[in-house]
């Protein structure tokens, strides 16, 4: 399903869900927990997430051809269990990436120590690494640490499990939303860690979402896939797609509340998309070096993949960012972006405007209103609009500029 501008801005501005405090544990049903395992030189780095009752579980990963151990392992398991979990575990520090046969029995050596402590399946576990690709998980530490964390779990764990995942970020992505469906309180909460290599095709972006609405594991899959497009797709903040990329979802259905008829659906969907949307523009504000969050708004195209693949042209062009971190009025840039997008579209019905002010239409600049726009460019927030005038279709995608910070921190990563 490809959303219309129309469609998009009812899930976007739906008064019916609303946001609250508590992350993946604001949900019922669910325990958290986040420890420190050694795995990194100081801080958190291992993330325990707990289903007090089985649950439906979906997941959306990477299309780098290179996967992570993890990423392969947790698309297995999902298999096996039939769109089942209890548990997911995340460590950060390391992504057991390009690391072979022995990666890959180290995350299950992981898994295997989880689903014993837990007293659930080893195959209803799912899994994800986030760190430096290339280097071998310290396994004794790891199992050392899932048996603190599991000791650990409590239902106010979110936020430590959210600061457990991080690498670069310089903050915790922790997100709920609220609603009623059939008469019960349904929540979505959600964690996420991405700062960098940031470009995801489902970056190195993970996400571990939970709802207690009953949902059945083919619909949920459906549903977080339409979601992501819409979301977590439409976030760039360097281009590069990792090999780690996961988001997770598990559905334990501990609020009674069933996702069955199609008015239900996409009710649920509309809170899904309100978490993720919220979890996205936080990795974007949080992007390496970044001193802008960037949106960039494409209008008037033939269809939602075309104004996408304009706004993310827009989004990953380095000389637009650059020039937005210099807070240099170069819209010349843009243009130049989308028109190597290798989306059709007519140079002289284009327009372009910066945060509302209008700088570019009908083929020729707007100077009478260049001192604004000049000191639009100042601003921490900038909207970036494209108007095609080539159809009803619209996309968002958001971004950050570059900085040198951006140079500085992945100069020197593994040091």
């Amino acid at each position: 399903m490809k959303p219309d501008s129309i469609e998009q801005s009812k899930r976007q501005k739906s008064p019916k869900w609303r946001l609250i405090d508590g992350g993946v544990t604001a949900p019922d049903g669910y325990l958290a927990a986040g420890v420190s395992a050694g795995i990194k030189r100081k801080g958190l780095d291992l993330a325990v997430l707990f289903s007090s009752q089985p649950a439906s579980a979906a997941a959306v990963f990477t299309l780098n051809q290179i996967q992570a151990a993890p990423v392969v392992l947790s698309r297995e398991n999902l298999k096996i269990s039939k769109g089942r979990a209890r548990a997911v575990l995340i460590n950060s520090g390391c992504a057991n990436a390009c690391t072979g046969k022995r990666g890959m029995q180290d995350s299950v050596l992981s898994i295997q120590c989880l689903a014993s402590h837990l007293g659930v399946d080893s195959s209803r576990i799912l899994v994800a690494s986030t760190g430096v690709i290339g280097s071998f998980l310290p396994v004794p530490r790891v199992l050392k640490g899932i048996a603190t964390a599991v000791s650990s779990l409590n239902s106010q764990g979110g936020t430590a499990a959210a600061q457990a995942i991080m690498t670069t970020d310089t903050r915790e992505k922790a997100f709920a939303v609220e609603a009623r469906i059939e008469g019960n309180t349904v929540r979505i909460g959600g964690i996420a860690k991405g700062a960098g290599m940031i470009h995801p095709n489902m970056a190195t972006m993970l996400s571990a979402i939970t709802t207690d609405a009953r949902v059945a594991p083919g619909q949920l899959n459906k549903i977080l896939r339409r979601v992501v497009e819409r979301t977590f797709n439409c976030l760039t903040v360097d281009g590069d797609s990792s090999t780690n990329d996961t988001v997770f979802i598990l559905a334990n259905g501990a609020s009674k509340a069933a996702v069955s008829d199609g008015r239900a659906a996409a009710f649920f969907e509309q809170g899904l998309e309100m978490l993720c949307e919220e979890l996205a523009k936080s990795i974007a504000r949080d992007g390496e070096g970044a001193t802008k969050f960037v949106e960039v708004l494409v209008r008037g195209a033939r269809d939602f993949d075309s104004a996408r693949k304009v706004a993310k042209a827009i989004a990953n062009s380095s000389l637009v960012k650059t020039a937005l971190f210099g807070e240099e009025f170069n819209w010349g840039r843009i243009l130049c972006a989308a028109g190597y997008s290798g989306v059709p579209f007519s140079p002289d019905r284009i327009a372009l405007s910066l945060n509302g002010v209008p700088v570019y239409r009908d083929g020729s600049p707007v100077i009478s209103t260049r001192k604004r726009a000049e000191k639009a460019m100042k601003a921490h927030d900038l909207l970036i609009e494209v108007d095609l005038s080539a159809g009803g279709r619209q996309a968002r995608v958001w971004t950050c500029d570059l900085s040198h910070e951006y140079v500085d921190i992945n100069g020197s990563y593994i040091t």
